[in-house]
């Protein structure tokens, strides 16, 4: 994986900035703890963290292309393109030569071959930059479907990137100004392409490559999601959702050091998990490592919530057991979650609050004990997306709604527009905010990019709106949570339902026929039949864990209070003072104190982020 960042500034030496692109680079070292390099041209400089997963010893960054002694161009790369060794094959034809046997020279003989085209030619998780010294141009490429993240920040006379906000926020360059848009992009659940939180920063898109040169930055989408007929019957469909799998999982078992898999027991999970343990099994190489996270108590006291009908434990054991899993359950307590060390970490690894927390914590920690046993993992991530899992899919009314479905569909307490009166932010901000507003305004834009078939109508035109706005907006949530967690742990975690040949075959695959059973993920329950056992293939559809434990909820209760208690904590500015002294002190009528916990996570964040990141708030907008 690695982390990756640079500076490009027309009108300085940066070969004299060692010193901040060397800070830069240490912003990263949790993304890339076995490696570091930094690299200088007249007017660029580029620098690695590198996590070493293919050819350790020669895959070092950041990698110079040259020619008869004059270098052609540099590039800093993070991730995997799996399809490298076939490219390879290409490009030897085409006369190329090869020094190391990773897939980062790969990318970069690729782009000597194809120049910017060479993108297409890709297949894999990828954020990366090169600097061609031949025309002193910039390209900042990201994958198709964003498994990796790129930032940039113009600037006057340039550009500064990097993997992370934090890399960019060390450059003197960047102002970290956070703003209401800012605010509003941190509180929406809903991921606006390009949009960061901080002002002035802006995201690369997935599929996006962004040039920067003297005469300015261009952007250009080398691949989106497409509307193509259909012609395939349902049998045919099945078999090459498969035919894809099997594929995808095979090339993404590729590593030179030790591998794993991610295990909750539903559906998807489970069948990555199945398809690695076969395809090791056949190349002699099993069995597969699986992981799984629980808490303390949490099978045995389960109760059903709206999300949740079923704990994940028994079913990760029975799936381990049915094909052979060297299995690892991951156990956490309260006193994990709230360890302030972890909660302070979990915060820096996304460079800004979320309000999840134990859904984040609990994944940070998960991931940081698998690094001691597996420096890759495979997960399940994304299939929900891809073949409509959610149950709001489900939902008519949901469905129906004039917004984002999983707005529609959730009591999502993080919103500070909640109509129950459960925000716990100052009413004023409230009312600035205006989060309805805003999420309108991204529904609309959404809408607008949907690709159609002529002549679809009614539900399966509906339906293909809503899985565009999952795979676009919705997914990206998910795959910024799993990259940054995984990356503070120094974990490289592959999504193979991300492979963007299967999303876009089965995103033009009619909903009449992804739910051809009256279920949910009709196509991947059939394509996986033959490798999981029954229960696996009927259970129904359960989110990620989250604590039940109700000293959880009474430690988040302790930690509010120590922040009230403080007249200078930096988040008072921003909330009810008078409401959150009624949570606190158990005074808030019918509403359940359950409606707050996200509340109350979002109120802790905010404050520490304050405290620990040198921030300009310019709430006047």
């Amino acid at each position: 994986m690695c982390g990756i960042t640079g500076w490009v500034n027309f009108e300085r030496d940066l070969s004299r900035e060692g010193q901040v692109v060397q800070a830069m680079t240490d912003t990263m070292a949790c993304r890339g703890p076995d490696d570091e390099g930094t690299w200088f041209a007249p007017h660029a400089a580029l620098g690695h963290r590198r996590l070493a997963i293919i050819d350790i010893e020669g895959g070092r960054q950041p990698m110079i292309l040259d020619e008869d002694g004059r270098t052609l161009a540099a590039m800093t790369y993070s991730g995997e393109v799996y399809n490298f060794r076939e490219l390879r094959t290409e490009l030897e034809g085409h006369g190329h030569r090869f020094r190391t046997s990773s897939d980062t020279e790969v990318v970069l003989h690729a782009y000597q071959q194809w120049g910017e085209d060479f993108v297409d030619h890709l297949n894999g998780m990828y954020a990366f930059a090169i600097w061609d010294t031949r025309t002193e141009e910039l390209l900042l490429v990201r994958d198709r479907m964003g498994i990796k993240p790129l930032y940039h920040y113009p600037t006057p006379h340039g550009v500064v990137f990097g993997s992370e906000p934090k890399a960019l926020l060390a450059n003197p360059e960047v102002d970290a100004v956070v703003t209401t848009d800012g605010l509003r992009e941190l509180l929406a659940f809903v991921k606006t392409p390009e949009r960061t939180v901080f002002d002035g920063m802006y995201e690369v898109r997935p599929g996006q490559i962004v040039r920067v040169r003297r005469t300015g930055i261009t952007k250009r989408r080398y691949w989106r999601l497409e509307a193509r007929e259909h012609t395939d019957d349902l049998d045919t469909t099945v078999r090459t959702v498969r035919e894809l799998l099997d594929d995808i999982v095979d090339r993404q078992l590729i590593s030179d050091v030790p591998l794993c898999s991610l295990l909750s027991g539903g559906l998807d999970s489970s069948a990555v998990t199945a398809l690695a343990a076969k395809a090791l099994s056949a190349q002699h190489a099993g069995p597969i490592r699986s992981f799984s996270v629980d808490f303390v108590g949490y099978t045995e006291h389960f109760k059903a919530d709206p999300l949740r009908t079923t704990p994940d434990t028994p079913y990760v054991h029975e799936l381990a057991e049915y094909i052979g899993a060297d299995h690892t359950d991951i156990v956490l307590s309260t006193a994990d979650l709230m360890d302030p060390a972890v909660r302070r970490t979990v915060l820096r690894a996304n460079d800004a609050p979320n309000g999840m927390g134990d859904m984040y914590t609990s994944l940070y920690l998960l991931f940081r004990a698998i690094r001691s046993r597996s420096t890759v993992a495979l997960s399940g991530e994304s299939a929900d997306e891809v073949f409509g899992g959610y149950r709001w899919f489900h939902d008519t009314e949901a469905v129906e709604t004039d917004t984002f479905p999983w707005l529609a569909a959730m009591s999502y307490s993080l919103r500070a527009d909640d109509d129950t009166g459960s925000s716990l932010l100052a009413p004023g901000l409230v009312k600035r905010l205006d989060l309805p507003g805003y999420r309108a305004e991204s529904y609309r834009a959404a809408l607008a990019e949907v690709p159609y078939l002529d002549g679809v109508t009614g539900l399966e035109r509906r339906m293909r709106e809503i899985c565009y706005l999952h795979l676009t907006r919705f997914v990206q949530v998910l795959l910024d949570r799993k990259d940054r967690m995984s990356m503070a742990s120094g974990l490289e975690v592959r999504v193979p339902f991300c492979d963007h040949r299967l999303v876009q075959y089965v995103f033009n695959t009619p909903w009449s026929m992804k739910t051809f059973d009256g279920r949910e993920k009709s196509l991947l329950r059939a394509a996986a039949r033959d490798i999981l056992p029954e229960s696996i293939l009927q259970r129904l559809k359960s989110p990620y864990p989250s604590t039940q434990d109700p000293t959880y909820e009474r430690a988040l209760r302790d930690e509010l209070g120590k922040v009230l208690a403080q007249e200078n904590a930096p988040v008072r500015s921003l909330i009810n003072v008078d409401r959150a002294h009624e949570v606190l002190e158990d005074r808030v009528g019918a509403i359940s104190l359950d409606r707050y916990r996200r509340n109350i996570e979002l109120v802790l964040q905010l404050n520490i982020w304050l405290e620990d990141y040198d921030l300009k708030l310019d709430l006047t907008g």
